[in-house]
Parts: C-alpha cells; structure tokens; sequence
C-alpha cells in the first residue's frame, strides 16, 4: 500500500505538470493518465473519472501554490535591516495553512484516484512500482560507484601531483 501512496505522489507531482505538458506539441510526451491507463489496463470510464479528478483538484491545487508563491516573495521582501517581525509571522503562518491545505488536497487526490482502481490495478501498481524502485535504486548505485570512481581518480592525479 505504501507503494500506491509513493505512486499517488508522482501521480500529484506530474499531475500539477499536466497543462504545460498539454501546451506541448502532438509530439509531446503522452499524458500520465494515458501512461497510468497502459500500465494497469485503465477502462474508459476510469481515464475520465480519474482526468476529472485530477482537474477538479488541480485547479484549487494551483490557485493555492500561486498564494504560496505570493506569500513566500512577501516574506523573502521582508529580508532587510528595518524587517517587520510582525509581517513575516503573519506571512509565516498564512503560508502554513496555504501548505497545509495543498497537502490535504494532494492527499485527498491520490484517495480519490485510488478509489478508481481495481484490487488488480492496485496489485499490478504495485508489482510496477516495485519494479520502477528496484530499477532507481540500481541506478543509484551505478552514479554512486561512477562518483566514487571518478573521486578516486582525482585523487590519484593529485597524489601524482604531489609527488
């Protein structure tokens, strides 16, 4: 279940990238709804449940991350030597609902969409989700062994260096 909810985030974070990713040419990368219904065999009525869902709640989503936005520069203004506490907790606490709010919606998003799935769509998720893991995780590895590699190379080059 742990993986539906890891999946119900990406779902959200490519979610809110969803108009510029409709913006984008015919050439464009497919939506994930498109992606998520290839994956699990997503029906018809449950590509349009799920778009439905995603659209009703990005549109609030949004609306709430450009009040963040605002109330971050309002904050970030308030850097200088005559600084207002005063404003910067008021701009402080009002940014915390703002957040607040846009990760009960984020959560109350992936509920919902989970709620579309099948038990098999759920269980085929998470098989992927394993799999997407197990493959990030290999990679992971790969960079690390790469950077420890190349770390040991400059440090050679600077132990010849010394000599």
């Amino acid at each position: 279940m742990k993986l539906v909810k890891l999946f119900g985030t990406a779902l959200v974070a490519l979610s809110l990238s969803l108009p510029v990713m409709a913006q984008q040419s015919a050439g464009g990368p497919p939506d994930q709804v498109d992606q998520l219904a290839k994956m699990v065999g997503l029906t018809e009525e449950q590509q349009t449940d799920i778009r439905a869902i995603i659209d009703k709640m990005q549109g609030e989503i949004g609306e709430l991350r450009m009040q963040a936005r605002s109330l971050q520069e309002k904050m970030q203004n308030e850097i200088k030597s005559d600084f207002d506490e005063a404003a910067i907790r008021k701009h402080a606490e009002k940014l915390g609902d703002v957040t607040g709010e846009i990760a009960a919606l984020s959560t109350l998003m992936q509920a919902k969409v989970d709620k579309v799935f099948t038990q098999e769509q759920r269980d085929e998720l998470d098989k992927r989700m394993k799999q997407m893991q197990q493959q990030m995780q290999q990679r992971q590895m790969m960079m690390q062994q790469q950077q420890q590699q190349m770390q040991q190379q400059q440090q050679n080059q600077q132990d010849q260096q010394d000599q």
